[in-house]
């Protein structure tokens, strides 16, 4: 009976501790647009100019931005990754971007998983598609789930990786196939911002087509694995 009560006690305060943290990052959200911040954020040479000025503090306000459009959804990581690439180039602006999005895929994913996974579980109906999740294979499925996520531009980073804290999904699962995942779109991001600076035509178009073939991935690896399945 105590223990039940500790358990209890426990829960709520996580769900305190949850709602304080939400309650946070709207109120963080509210300034950065209210002070104008987010104007710059969503101006790419605005911001490519505000980087700049930063000198050798430029990589890690691109790594901190990037980390915070993670865990503050509204906020737009495309055109920081983008001038990354133009102030940086794409390799060192893909470094940078890959670890701004590795950090704030990792903090999501564990604000998640610490305040509300146990919520979720004690449903009642919930519980047992949680346990089924737990074992190797639906591990293997929701981490492969996870690395395609990461291809396509149009899913949304940053509710995948809250979704994927509600989930038994091991961590070090979350966070290998999000790195392996995130690297080549990201590649692509601080490339195109590279070109766009440069405005070189041909690099543009080829750009395109490669990100639009890069979105295809995870439905190819869809069809392939239906085909495997249904020899």
């Amino acid at each position: 009976m105590l223990a039940n009560r500790r358990r209890r006690g426990t829960a709520w305060k996580k769900v305190a501790v949850g709602i304080a943290i939400v309650l946070a990052l709207a109120v963080l959200y509210w300034w950065l647009r209210r002070s104008g911040a987010l104007e710059i954020l969503g101006n790419e040479p605005a911001l490519r100019a505000q980087i700049r000025r930063l000198g050798f503090w430029g990589p890690l306000a691109i790594v901190v931005m990037i980390t915070g459009a993670i865990v503050l959804s509204p906020i737009p990581s495309g055109p920081i990754a983008m001038v990354a690439g133009a102030v940086y180039g794409p390799v060192l602006g893909t470094i940078y971007v890959v670890a701004g999005a590795e950090a704030g895929a990792i903090i999501a994913f564990w604000i998640a998983r610490i305040f509300g996974y146990e919520i979720v579980r004690r449903w009642s109906r919930v519980e047992p598609l949680l346990d089924q999740l737990r074992n190797n294979r639906s591990q293997n499925w929701l981490m492969t789930i996870v690395f395609a996520s990461r291809l396509v531009p149009f899913i949304s980073f940053d509710a995948v990786s809250y979704a994927a804290g509600l989930t038994p999904l091991a961590f070090w699962r979350f966070a290998v196939a999000t790195l392996l995942g995130v690297v080549p779109i990201s590649f692509l991001l601080t490339y195109f911002g590279k070109q766009a600076v440069t405005a070189d035509p041909m690099h543009m178009m080829i750009i395109a087509v490669v990100v639009g073939g890069v979105t295809l991935v995870p439905f190819a690896l869809k069809l392939l694995w239906e085909r495997y399945r249904n020899r």
